[in-house]
């Protein structure tokens, strides 16, 4: 079994200007205390800078999510070079807020093949979306099983598991 994940096919620039302020403006209503206008789509990760030390965030998709084990599935859209990705790997133990609930995780870094089977979850939940990822992203995927699964093995995965106790950060 392969563990850890390459780069996506082509690099992605990261939002700048106004889609930079665009996509930070959920991190403003998770402080809000308007999280739970996103669902179950979102989360507000809370991550340690591995240069600063300081305290950074990031709000994420939901790619999926069990209730009863209390774990969220993210992903890297970016690639494996996302700053909250590399911060993870430094400091696996963090904390998100789901919601308005505040909960202690720690990081696992799926492999290719667990993440090929996330995808093809994620595919036949969210078809649409799922094509429109993979295009964002510069990957081939042609609506069939494979090719999501195909896609999977080159999207950096994480799963976030939920401490005993849920804490505020």
């Amino acid at each position: 079994m392969t563990r850890g994940h390459t780069e996506t096919p082509r690099r992605l620039e990261l939002p700048t200007g106004w889609r930079r302020l665009a996509a930070r403006l959920p991190i403003v209503l998770f402080r809000a205390g308007l999280g739970p206008i996103f669902g179950k789509r979102l989360l507000l990760l809370h991550h340690t800078g591995r240069v600063t030390g300081l305290d950074r965030h990031a709000v994420l998709e939901v790619v999926s999510y069990d209730p009863s084990g209390e774990s969220w599935t993210i992903t890297a859209g970016f690639g494996s070079k996302a700053t909250w990705y590399q911060n993870l790997r430094a400091q696996p133990k963090t904390v998100i807020q789901f919601g308005n609930r505040h909960h202690a995780v720690t990081a696992h870094f799926l492999t290719t093949d667990e993440g090929a089977e996330v995808m093809a979850r994620y595919a036949r939940r969210h078809p649409r979306t799922a094509r429109r990822l993979c295009a964002f992203m510069g990957l081939p995927a042609d609506g069939s099983e494979a090719s999501f699964r195909e896609a999977g093995r080159a999207i950096p995965f994480v799963r976030l598991d939920a401490a005993t106790t849920s804490r505020r950060p």
